[in-house]
C-alpha cells in the first residue's frame, strides 16, 4: 500500500515510523527546503513515551532527552501551590522526558531515513491540492526548487502538516483562521543551574497570560556546571487592529526583562536567564475548533493538523505520537483502507477533541488559576482531583498507560491488508 504523509515534523516522522513497523512502506513530503534543530523545549508525556520506546527509540530518546521528576506550581511570588510526581516516579512505566524540539526532531528523521531508506524524507515539496479517485490518491506539490509541479500518485493521503494544514484546509474550506485566546508566549533557551532541586518542571503564576514556566532540557555537562533551560513568559495583549502577527517575532532582551520586571521568583535570577538566552521569539497561543471529521474517503489527518491545542497540560505532540501508532494498528488490522481511516477516526478524535475543549478550560492549570484566585494552595483534595481528572480525559492515567493493549502489530499484517 502507497501511503503519502504531508508533513516531516515530529508528528509526520512518528507516522512514518509507526507505519514501517506495521509493514507499510510510507513516503514523507515536506515543505520545508531541509529539516533543522530548530525551536525550543517539549516534553514528551508517558503515554507518548511507551510508543516510541514500542517503536525501538527508548535508547536514542534517553541519549539527547532529560527525565523531570516533579511538576511544580507556585504563585505569582514564587510560594508553592502544589506538586506532583512526573514519570516513573509517579509509578509509569515509562518516564517522561523534557528535550530539545529541534533534537527529538532529527532524531526521528535519522531513525526514519535509516529505517525507510534515505529517499523517503523528500524536503522542498510544498503541497497544493489532492483529488481522489476510485481506487487511490493524486496529490499535487510544487517543488520549491525548481518551481515545478510534482504529483503522487497514492492508495492513502495523510495530513499532518500543522495548525496551518492545507489538506485540512481543503478538506474543510469553511472552517476558517486558527482562534487566538489574546496570549503571546515568549520563549528561550539559556544555560542556567538546575532550580528548585534539578529536574523539577516548574509552572508560576496563575491564567494564560499570567504565567511563567521553565525546566531543564539538558543536565549539566559538568557537576556543579548549567544545565540548559527552556522558558516560557506568556504575556496578553490587546486584540489586534490588523491580522494577528505570525513570524514569531525576535524579542529582544530589553524587550524580555522589561516583561519580566513584574515577577518576584526567588528560586531564579530572571534577568541572568534572559541575558543567557540565544534567542528569544513570540508565538501566538492558538488552537482550532474540534473538527466532526478526519477521514475522507482514502485522505486523512493526524497530529496539529487534525487537533491543534493550547499548550496546557503537555499533551499536543504527545497525542500526535499515539495518533501515529494507532492509524497504522488500524490499517494493519483492517483490509478495506477506508474503513481503516474511518476505524482511526472514531477511535481517536473523541478523545483528542475533548483535550482540545480541556485546554481550553485551562487543563490541569485550572490549579494555579484557581489558587491565585483563593489566594493561596486550594483545600485539601481539590489540585489532586484536578490534575487526575485531566489524565482521565487524557487517557494518561498511571493504570490507563500501563495497562492498555499495545498498538503495536507484526509487520505480517500489512501483507495481508495491502
Amino acid at each position: 500500500m502507497r501511503i503519502t504523509i504531508v508533513g516531516g515534523g515530529i508528528a509526520g516522522l512518528a507516522t512514518a515510523l509507526s507505519l514501517h513497523a506495521a509493514g507499510f512502506e510510507p513516503r514523507v513530503c515536506e515543505a520545508a527546503r531541509a529539516i533543522e534543530a530548530v525551536g525550543v523545549g517539549i516534553n514528551l508525556l508517558p503515554h507518548a513515551v511507551r510508543e516510541l520506546t514500542e517503536l525501538g527509540l527508548a535508547g536514542q530518546l534517553d541519549a539527547v532527552a532529560l527525565q523531570p521528576r516533579r511538576l511544580s506550581y507556585h504563585d505569582r511570588d514564587g510560594s508553592p501551590v502544589w506538586q506532583e510526581p512526573l514519570g516513573v516516579d509517579a509509578g509509569y512505566h515509562w518516564p517522561q522526558y523534557s528535550v530539545h524540539r529541534g533534537r527529538l526532531h532529527l532524531l526521528l528523521l535519522a531513525a526514519a531515513r535509516e529505517r525507510l531508506g534515505p529517499d523517503a524524507v523528500r524536503t522542498g515539496l510544498r503541497f497544493q491540492r489532492f483529488e481522489q479517485t476510485a481506487d487511490g490518491v493524486r496529490a499535487h506539490f510544487l517543488d520549491r526548487a525548481s518551481g515545478t509541479g510534482v504529483t503522487e500518485e497514492c492508495d492513502l493521503l495523510v495530513g499532518s502538516d500543522g495548525i496551518d494544514s492545507a489538506v485540512r484546509a481543503q478538506l474543510h474550506p469553511q472552517e476558517g483562521p486558527s482562534h487566538w485566546n489574546g496570549v503571546h508566549m515568549w520563549r528561550g533557551v539559556a544555560p542556567y543551574p538546575h532550580i528548585l532541586g534539578g529536574r523539577t518542571l516548574v509552572v508560576a503564576g496563575g491564567s494564560p497570560g499570567a504565567k511563567f514556566v521553565a525546566y531543564p532540557i539538558e543536565d549539566p555537562a559538568t557537576e556543579g556546571g548549567d544545565a540548559l533551560m527552556n522558558w516560557v513568559l506568556e504575556v496578553r495583549h490587546a486584540p489586534p487592529a490588523a491580522p494577528l502577527d505570525r513570524s514569531n517575532r525576535r524579542i529582544l532582551a530589553a524587550e524580555a526583562r522589561a516583561g519580566l520586571a513584574g515577577w518576584s521568583l526567588p528560586w531564579i535570577d530572571l534577568p541572568t536567564l534572559v541575558g543567557n538566552s540565544s534567542a528569544i521569539y513570540e508565538y501566538p497561543m492558538l488552537d482550532r475548533d474540534p473538527l466532526p471529521r478526519w477521514s475522507f474517503g482514502r485522505v486523512t489527518l493526524l497530529g496539529d493538523a487534525a487537533h491543534p491545542m493550547f499548550p496546557m497540560g503537555m499533551n499536543g505532540g504527545s497525542q500526535s505520537v499515539v495518533d501515529a501508532r494507532v492509524l497504522a494498528w488500524c490499517l494493519a488490522r483492517e483490509r478495506d483502507p477506508v474503513a481503516a481511516l474511518r476505524h482511526y477516526d472514531e477511535l481517536r478524535r473523541p478523545t483528542v477533541n475533548a483535550i482540545v475543549l480541556g485546554n481550553r478550560d485551562l487543563g490541569p492549570e485550572e490549579i494555579i488559576a484557581r489558587a491565585a484566585e483563593h489566594g493561596g494552595p486550594l483545600p485539601a483534595g481539590q489540585a489532586e482531583a484536578i490534575a487526575h481528572g485531566y489524565k482521565e480525559l487524557a487517557q494518561a492515567t498511571v493504570s490507563q498507560v500501563n495497562s492498555h493493549t499495545s498498538w503495536t502489530v507484526a509487520r505480517e499484517a500489512a501483507d495481508r491488508t495491502g
